[in-house]
């Protein structure tokens, strides 16, 4: 049952984040309480939750549905926890059902995270749901929703002055689970990522979301973007368990965007993501006053991370200004719902 403080969660999309999102709630059951599942998957339609998240979750008493009107109209969850694809116009009318069901939500899909641009319409009518229903929509995940946009705009707070921003972020997809394998294009030929590349969804999606999301952070007007997607290449065997890749394949993605202010780079953004890296890392760079540089060694795990910023998100979007929001709008993401685990004295 859920307690007057926690929070009800209702899980919609049970793909690899969805679960991994859903088990987190559970295990934060004194802040917040799952209390409805969808996905439109007939194999887990009518499951419990538990059995498709993991042998080692306890039974949890919900059932998944495919029937998301009757979840929603059924269960009046605070938030929802929304993790069904990366395209913007694949989920709005989802998150328009979620939001006219009373509910806030949190959602993984990569073009949310700073719509405007790109989806103008799009944005407009979300943001006229959420503000009709008093509620808080939101995109956000570790990238983007973090790693390149949210934490450098955070790192600028210390600075009178800012000339220039630069991300880079080299992840090891050998890591990483299977479907971002696949994203990536690991073991496919240079002409096939050729042609996945002219299809115009392929690669790291988000990527100009994140350079918008700080140039608006920063109140930067930019002239121009220009992105850039190239393959990386194997120059050894790799097997990651789920493909395995063969010297001369794509490995995976060499991805960048650029914002330009009167001819000159303030913003770059520079994404290595291929199976086989050696050294995993995200750095980011501000010139200013003072400058900035900051390196995390190993990198930011992106499976747990867009979890967390996910399930963290949950309570800063139930007390946010209603609206269609971005992650610039909220408080400085935090963790939320943690117990330190306190050694036996000696």
């Amino acid at each position: 049952m859920s307690t007057d403080s926690s929070l009800r969660i209702v899980q919609y999309g049970l793909g690899p984040i969805g679960q991994a999102t859903a088990r987190t709630v559970l295990e934060k059951s004194d802040a917040m309480t799952l209390v409805g599942a969808i996905d439109i998957d007939p194999d887990k339609a009518g499951r419990d939750v538990a059995d498709v998240i993991g042998d080692d979750v306890p039974p949890a008493g919900v059932a998944i549905s495919d029937d998301a009107d009757a979840v929603l109209a059924t269960q009046h969850p605070d938030v929802v926890l929304h993790t069904t694809t990366s395209f913007l116009d694949g989920v709005t009318d989802q998150l328009v059902q979620c939001a006219r069901a009373d509910a806030h939500v949190v959602s993984s899909t990569e073009e949310l995270s700073f719509p405007y641009e790109r989806a103008p319409e799009a944005s407009n009518r979300l943001d006229r749901v959420a503000q009709e229903e008093g509620v808080v929509i939101v995109g956000t995940g570790v990238n983007p929703g973090y790693a390149m946009d949210t934490l450098p705009l955070t790192a600028t707070g210390v600075c009178t002055d800012v000339q220039a921003v630069h991300v880079e972020r080299v992840v090891n997809a050998s890591e990483r689970r299977e479907p971002l394998q696949a994203k990536v294009g690991a073991g496919i030929t240079t002409e096939a990522f050729e042609e996945k590349k002219a299809g115009g969804t392929f690669g790291h999606i988000g990527l100009r979301e994140s350079l918008w999301m700080l140039a608006d952070g920063l109140g930067w007007p930019l002239d121009a973007v220009e992105e850039e997607l190239q393959p990386v290449h194997a120059d050894a065997p790799v097997d990651t368990g789920f493909r395995q890749v063969q010297p001369g394949e794509v490995a995976g993605i060499h991805h960048s965007a650029t914002g330009r202010i009167d001819g000159q780079p303030k913003l770059t953004l520079d994404l290595k993501m291929y199976v086989g890296a050696d050294d995993s890392y995200d750095a980011v760079t501000v010139e200013g006053e003072p400058p900035i540089d900051l390196r995390f060694r190993g990198g930011i795990f992106g499976d747990t991370a867009t979890v967390g910023m996910l399930v963290n998100t949950v309570p800063l979007a139930a007390k946010a200004q209603p609206g269609l929001r971005t992650m610039a709008d909220l408080p400085v993401p935090r963790a939320f719902a943690t117990k330190p685990v306190m050694e036996a004295a000696h």
